[in-house]
């Protein structure tokens, strides 16, 4: 597909240009955890607002009125026929009718996004959605999808077209030196992560067929729903940390709250079957999870890391594996925080045993990039796979002619914020992630402890 970014963002001049076009442009994982939603806990009520963890905010880059068009907008989009179909239809993960076909009746006739609270406070938006958890949780990505364009679209205002030929010919020759970078790996396993902080749709969808394009086997698909629909890729993406904040908010107890995540897994696997039983452990810490699980998780297909370094969480993970009997190398360990080029071949060369190209095993003992505390072991340890997102679909840092920073990904996250009348905690693996109200994240650290987490910066 060849795309003219400069002369579309420069002509543009139609009434409005929609950033939702479809509810599949979605993450993967969105319509697996609403089918869980929707068989467990339909009458369940929640509340999800905006957070910005940058310093800098978007809402002098764009107003206010844009973002509203763009909500009511995307309240009014329905799912296709042709997209149930597909749901209905399609093989994810090998498998054909993962989704129910009630579940399916429901989407096509019930399914509706909540309403929304919008506002704006010292310079910031304050944004929310509160009703049923069905209602509500798909906002997520929609919400965070329109505002990272919208804030694109700001930016790409202030640009000539000459200078919008040059931001995006900047753009290209970024992204295809890091694919070059991947290009001939064996044995590399990477997927597109990137649609809540894309630059744009436009430029995801360019992104994830110059991927495919170049990277054969090595690219595995995207989480976009719609893009792996519209171009016949593997749709990517199991779970998140949404399902186990609202289950502890739900807990009646202190013992309650600490067992609630591993009923999380007890309740997922009884939806799930196979390679969709990934666990993410790092909602309330990563290595009090692991102490406390049950042993049958270690019978899952693997563990996504997201707030823990993850040569460290990694490690951990094949420990406890081979403490219960089990072979790390047959589990899959899938990374996915702000990686970038580097991380992604370091990681495929420390837990895949297999060199990048013009790396050799002493590199490791002085290379930074390649964990110099750490030694060489050959053969794989593990199936690693990367989660490659903000840093692949929005990396135009340095790519604006005039200098201007604002292009630069922020790091806007949608989480629940209440169930129920009742205050959602994450705590992750990372201080600076830790989401609630100080009094509760405290209450929440006391019950269960701090062993493993550490202050990481946030990059996006």
């Amino acid at each position: 597909m060849i795309v003219n970014f400069a002369e579309r963002a420069h002509n543009h001049n139609w009434e409005l240009d929609p950033v939702t076009r479809s509810l599949l442009d979605t993450d993967f994982y969105k319509l697996l955890m609403l089918q869980f939603i929707w068989k467990h806990y339909p009458k369940t009520r929640v509340s999800f607002s905006l957070f910005n963890r940058s310093a800098r905010g978007p809402v002098d880059t764009f107003a206010h009125e844009e973002l509203v068009e763009q909500l009511d907008h995307a309240r009014k989009v329905r799912f296709r026929k042709s997209e149930l179909v597909w749901l209905a239809g399609n093989t994810f993960y090998g498998r054909r009718g993962i989704f129910e076909p009630a579940f399916l009746e429901w989407l096509e006739r019930d399914f509706r996004l909540s309403d929304y609270e919008l506002s704006v406070k010292d310079g910031r938006f304050h944004l929310s959605f509160d009703g049923l958890w069905s209602n509500t949780t798909m906002w997520e990505l929609y919400s965070l999808s329109i505002i990272n364009e919208l804030r694109t679209r700001a930016n790409l205002k202030r640009l000539s077209e000459f200078g919008l030929d040059i931001l995006y010919a900047r753009a290209k020759t970024k992204l295809w030196n890091k694919i070059e970078r991947l290009r001939g790996i064996p044995n590399l396993s990477v997927a597109d992560f990137g649609t809540r902080r894309r630059h744009s749709f436009l430029w995801q969808e360019y992104v994830v067929e110059a991927m495919a394009a170049n990277l054969g086997n090595g690219f595995t698909g995207t989480s976009n729903a719609f893009l792996a629909h519209k171009h016949d890729l593997e749709a990517i993406g199991t779970n998140a940390h949404e399902i186990p904040m609202v289950l502890a908010a739900l807990a009646p107890d202190d013992a309650a709250l600490k067992a609630s995540q591993y009923h999380v897994l007890e309740l997922w696997q009884n939806t799930y079957e196979g390679v969709l039983r990934i666990m993410l452990p790092d909602t309330f810490g990563t290595t009090q999870f692991l102490e406390g699980a049950p042993d049958w998780a270690a019978d899952w297909t693997g563990q996504r890391v997201d707030s823990k370094d993850p040569y460290i969480a990694g490690d951990e993970y094949i420990e406890w594996l081979r403490a219960r009997g089990r072979d790390p190398r047959d589990k899959l360990l899938i990374a996915s925080d702000a990686l970038d080029v580097d991380d992604i071949l370091g990681l495929h060369a420390y837990f895949g045993g297999t060199l990048a190209r013009g790396v050799t095993p002493a590199d490791f003992a002085s290379a930074e990039d390649f964990r110099d505390k750490r030694k060489w072991t050959p053969g794989r340890r593990i199936r690693f796979s990367a989660g490659w997102g903000t840093l692949l679909t929005n990396d135009f840092r340095g790519c604006d002619p005039s200098g201007d920073t604002g292009f630069d990904p922020i790091s806007l996250i949608s989480k629940v914020s209440s169930v129920e009348g009742h205050p959602a905690v994450k705590l992750s693996d990372n201080y600076a992630k830790a989401l609630g109200p100080p009094a509760e994240i405290e209450r929440y650290r006391s019950i269960f402890g701090t062993v493993g987490v550490s202050n990481i910066p946030v990059i996006a």
